[in-house]
């Protein structure tokens, strides 16, 4: 269903129901439907249970879900994170179906909780929207955290995503100020939204934290190219479906490495 016909099916007026700056990305959405066989490989992995990979020491890190998902999506990495020797957060910011202003705002919350609690900045580990909103969050809050790893996050074209998930944007654009689109704007979720969020995906400043990309060439939801840093040696590439990637055993080998990378002590601009 395109965004047209979606507000002919609902009666809303969507004013970005023809928006050129959307573009539909064709991705082969069918594979997804074999992301159950990604969490059965992290089970049967011995990294499940934390053995051959680099160990924590108490360090927060706040887990971030992707679109349309909640802190539920993320349980299996969270106790993860616990079992190999981290301090993990759920990120409280309910369904991630919100204006994305709104979601980092929550998502800051939780993370300015996390420093307070332990007295060091934060990790952030994000699931597709979750890894530009923890982008977001790091690119104006560095005083607050120490690394952003993005899982499957398209930050270089937020724009292009499959039709479903245009689809999906604008229904919620469709009952905005209502439900779990309750800050919802109608520019929300299309190239024309000036909010702070977008700004930091088109043009971001330069980064003062680490920041490393997971992608997968099968991912299913969004384009791989549009997940990746322009300097290599900030991507791991995994084998797995989109919504795999928030449980399976090469994409947590990644993070346990990449984890260890987030620089120590306060915050310096040369990180």
């Amino acid at each position: 269903m395109s965004t047209a016909e979606y507000s002919l099916s609902t009666g809303a007026a969507d004013p970005f129901s023809q928006d050129p700056s959307v573009q539909a990305a064709m991705t082969p959405i069918w594979r997804e439907a074999i992301f159950p066989f990604d969490w059965m490989a992290l089970r049967a992995s011995p990294i499940y249970w934390g053995c051959g990979v680099p160990m924590g020491q108490g360090e927060p890190v706040v887990v971030v879900p992707g679109f349309l998902a909640s802190d539920v999506s993320m349980m299996e990495l969270y106790w993860w994170l616990a079992r190999i020797g981290y301090k993990p957060y759920f990120s409280n910011i309910g369904r991630n179906a919100d204006c994305p202003d709104h979601i980092a705002s929550l998502l800051l919350e939780t993370i300015k909780q996390a420093h307070r609690e332990t007295g060091q900045r934060v990790r952030v580990v994000g699931h597709s929207l979750g890894g530009m909103l923890g982008r977001h969050v790091a690119l104006d809050y560095p005083e607050y955290v120490s690394l952003v790893v993005s899982m499957g996050s398209p930050f270089k074209d937020a724009v292009n995503a499959h039709p479903i998930l245009i689809s999906a944007t604008a229904a919620l654009r469709g009952v905005h100020g209502r439900h779990v689109a309750r800050n919802v704007k109608p520019s929300c979720f299309s190239g024309h939204c000036t909010c702070s969020f977008v700004k930091n995906m088109i043009a971001p400043e330069e980064y003062e934290v680490a920041h490393f990309a997971i992608y997968s060439k099968r991912d299913g939801v969004v384009e791989w190219e549009n997940c990746i840093e322009d300097d290599p040696s900030l991507n791991d590439e995994v084998n797995c479906t989109h919504i795999g990637m928030a449980f399976h055993p090469g994409v947590y080998r990644v993070l346990a490495d990449r984890l260890r990378q987030a620089p120590e002590g306060p915050h310096n601009p040369g990180y």
